[in-house]
């Protein structure tokens, strides 16, 4: 049963799991529980890199300290790296083998999704960090595919693949592997994508111009990681040589007005990632992390969490979380979801429906 909520009441999770909402930034390989990897390394016979107790706080092997989720706080700039953290993704999804390994992994997050309120996802899936598939990737899709198959049918999360790049791959490779997608259209995929530092690969939207270009010839949704670990130009980049329709991260736009004037005109989505943001060290704390200004700004803003498991996160908590630092209530935590459906890369039919749910139980939690 809903209860009525005062908005100076605090938002807490079983409020924000009651609004139908979609998450539209979160990578697949940032997924895996506790469970997950001890499950997978035991069925392999591949040790753990240390303790199971202590399996992600990394600092000692890969530069990455996980966060305190019970305060709401990250670890700060000095403890965490995304390159040590890229690389603790590299070594987790080594762990997946089989297509069987592979289906359950997609079905635990369509799982972990539907607990956190979450009814539909577009779920990045970055190939080069999942070393058993190399040279049979689309072998990997179609059985990431069937787990998601299996989770529907459940009456799981719904989910749809966007492919992402990597930002050291070369213009030619990017184009080959963009071809090969648009001309096979493996199950459920949705979007292209590219991810990776910025500040390690610099700038890349030129030499990711024809692969997106063909993306966008053949009817695939654009999204892009930029704004990150560098500032507004890769934005920018994402923008005119791209052609992202939404942008992962974007919070470095902040610095820019001309930027966002742009976002605003072109309706432009942010899919914005607090925790992450802090815990690698893009800002210092959350009182510095711009999302409130960027949504005073008139930005399109949605609240997502990268790569939740290792950040000892879910996306209910990191909502909570947001409107408590914030000071977001319950009407703006309304809009983020709703916002959160008008972004995703869901079907026209899927949107129409949750836009009716969120209006329903929108008026009953009022």
């Amino acid at each position: 049963m809903l209860h009525p909520l005062s908005t100076a009441s605090r938002i807490d999770e079983q409020q924000i799991r009651a609004l139908p909402k979609a998450e539209v930034h979160v990578h697949l390989e940032g997924t895996f529980s506790l469970i997950d990897l001890l499950t997978l390394a035991k069925e392999n016979g591949v040790p753990l890199p240390g303790p199971a107790a202590t399996i992600f706080d990394i600092s000692t092997h890969d530069g990455y300290t996980a966060p305190d989720v019970t305060s709401g706080g990250g670890s700060g700039a000095g403890a965490a790296g995304l390159t040590g953290f890229l690389r603790f993704l590299d070594w987790q999804c080594g762990l997946v083998r089989t297509p069987q390994q592979a289906a359950r992994v997609a079905y635990a997050f369509a799982a972990r999704q539907t607990a956190a309120g979450v009814r539909y996802s577009d779920v990045i899936v970055n190939p080069t960090h999942w070393n058993a598939w190399r040279g049979r990737e689309r072998d990997l899709l179609a059985a990431l595919a069937a787990g998601f198959d299996e989770a529907e049918q459940d009456g799981l999360c719904r989910v749809g693949i966007a492919y992402s790049l990597l930002r050291s791959q070369s213009a030619t490779e990017a184009e080959a592997i963009v071809t090969d997608l648009t001309t096979t259209r493996p199950h459920r995929l949705v979007a292209l994508s590219v991810d990776g530092d910025e500040k390690v690969a610099g700038r890349t939207g030129e030499k990711f111009r024809g692969a997106f270009g063909i993306a966008a010839r053949a009817g695939l949704h654009r999204t892009v990681h930029a704004g990150e670990s560098s500032g507004p130009d890769g934005v920018w980049d994402a923008l005119d040589l791209l052609q992202a329709e939404r942008i992962d991260h974007g919070v470095r736009a902040i610095e820019d007005d001309a930027l966002l004037a742009r976002l605003i005109d072109d309706r432009i989505s942010l899919g914005v990632c607090p925790r992450s943001n802090v815990t690698l060290g893009i800002y210092p704390d959350w009182a510095s992390h711009p999302i409130r200004r960027l949504v005073d700004a008139g930005v399109l803003v949605t609240l997502n969490t990268d790569d939740p498991a290792p950040l000892g996160t879910t996306l209910d908590v990191d909502w909570a979380v947001t409107a408590d630092r914030f000071g977001f209530d319950l009407a703006d935590m309304i809009g983020f979801a709703q916002r959160s459906i008008d972004a995703s890369f869901a079907d026209v039919d899927l949107k129409r429906d949750l836009t009716a749910e969120l209006l329903t139980v929108s008026a009953a939690l009022r």
